[in-house]
């Protein structure tokens, strides 16, 4: 997942290290990135070349995790005749997957070693993107099957997890957090590219038809190329261990179901606007959008995922100097207001104006998801049940991780509830506006949460600095 484990090993030694050993099967015993001599004499460079392949493995992940939400609005020009609450299901069953998944795909790495689950996940990739190449090349495929295989790119999601549960076990300490967030936004990325280039390729360079199975088929090679360059490049560690009974200590901590919320607010909504943008773009912008390069306006979503991926280091960052809560409850503000913006000016029906209105949703949840994000480890470390019960600080961190895993996972099902919310909302009233006045008042229940929990009382629980 994508818990930061900064905490979890020691600080720098400079002792002697014992010598790194290179075992079959490209495992290294006596991995110790603390150690300054051995991280200067090969770690640094082992570490970043399982890092680049990472990057790379899981940024394929997110491609696949996301097609459905471009290939869905190009179902009606390739014959199908799906209703809008079954597009709507494919949209949101690679997320409902991909969020579960995360939560098994973190103990994978401990289990079979981080090269080794790297080849299998990336290969894994191949059933969603092959599967959705063949059924969308026949409109009479049923819903039934076609639900499936965009369940199956739900293995996508899966990948952020335990591509991030490998690669802090690569880096020491000073340097972990720059590493993590690097493999993070590498990964993201896969979104926005995803929403880019498969409505140019399936059109564009289609000789103005559409030919949606490439949509799948063009990503083979590439995953191809992930798994062989994991397979060559990459390795095992003997080191990594995993901790499950911090996982279960985590639960207990009325802290994680607080955050988990807030998290659902900030990454939820990014990963499911994410899903239903060119949906959304294509419905109320039909004539727009069905021009000669109509495509070019769907693929303008990709501008979503792209600035929320870009914001979340800077949420983090400003969240260093003005406390993560106070980041937080301006995060959902401004969402709230935006999404409000958007829907008043709705009838203007100005594409750029919801274009710019949307963009500025993105960018204001991925803020909110970097402060949400520094919050947790600070929120352990000085508040949880451990922490009063007097636990030594690496109890604490380590339980601070395995939240920051857990965490994830469950904002991750904001991709599921968006898309459905306002999927129920279009068959209740036949408009989306309901949906979008109830994000409003889950951003004000959040921001509520958020300021009674971490900031009313921040003088009188030592959480000023949260």
């Amino acid at each position: 997942m994508t818990a930061d484990r900064t905490a979890d090993i020691p600080t720098t030694r400079t002792a002697a290290a014992p010598a790194l050993e290179f075992l079959p099967g490209r495992w290294i015993a006596n991995w110790d990135a603390e150690n300054k001599e051995q991280w200067e004499a090969t770690g640094r460079t082992i570490a970043r070349r399982n890092l680049n392949w990472s990057i790379f493995a899981e940024f394929l992940g997110f491609v696949v995790w996301q097609l459905w939400s471009i290939v869905v609005v190009q179902l009606p020009a390739a014959g199908f005749t799906f209703t809008t609450s079954e597009i709507f299901w494919l949209i949101s069953m690679p997320s409902l997957v991909g969020a579960t998944l995360r939560i098994p795909y973190t103990f994978m790495v401990p289990r079979f070693g981080g090269r080794n689950w790297t080849i299998v996940s990336a290969l894994l990739l191949l059933i969603p993107a092959i599967g959705l190449g063949l059924c969308v090349a026949n409109p009479g495929t049923p819903f039934g099957v076609m639900l499936l295989v965009a369940a199956l790119a739900g293995f996508g999601g899966g990948n952020f997890a335990s591509s991030m549960a490998n690669i802090t076990f690569f880096y020491p300490a000073r340097e972990k957090g720059w590493a993590l967030g690097l493999n993070a936004a590498g990964g993201n990325m896969g979104a926005a590219v995803a929403q880019l280039a498969v409505p140019i390729v399936i059109t564009l360079l289609a000789a103005g038809t559409v030919n949606l199975p490439l949509a799948g088929w063009m990503w083979v090679p590439f995953i191809l190329l992930a798994a062989y360059g994991a397979f060559k490049y990459m390795n095992n560690l003997t080191s990594a261990k995993g901790d499950v009974a911090g996982s279960v200590a985590a639960l207990k901590e009325p802290h994680l179901w607080i955050m988990a919320l807030l998290y659902i607010g900030t990454f939820g909504s990014f990963i499911g606007f994410a899903g239903v943008f060119p949906k959304l773009i294509k419905d109320y912008f039909p004539a727009f959008s069905s021009i000669g390069v109509g495509t070019v306006a769907l693929s303008l979503a990709f501008l979503g995922p792209l600035v929320g991926s870009l914001a979340r280091p800077y949420g983090g960052r400003m969240a260093d100097r003005m406390g993560g809560a106070r980041m937080t409850v301006s995060a959902f503000a401004s969402m709230a207001v935006i999404t409000l913006t958007m829907i008043w000016t709705l009838p203007l029906k100005n594409f750029w104006l919801f274009l710019v209105l949307f963009l500025m949703l993105f960018t204001a949840s991925g803020f909110g998801n970097g402060a949400t994000y520094r919050m947790i480890p600070v929120i352990f470390a000085t508040s949880s049940r451990a922490a009063r019960n007097g636990a030594d600080p690496v109890a604490t961190q380590r339980l601070a991780s395995s939240a920051l895993g857990l965490i994830s996972a469950i904002g991750a099902y904001g991709g599921f509830v968006i898309p459905q919310v306002l999927n129920a909302s279009n068959t209740a009233s036949g408009f989306y506006t309901p949906a979008f006045y109830g994000f409003v008042g889950a951003y004000v229940l959040m921001l509520a949460v958020c300021w009674f929990c971490y900031i009313r009382n921040a003088n009188r629980n030592a959480m000023g600095h949260v």
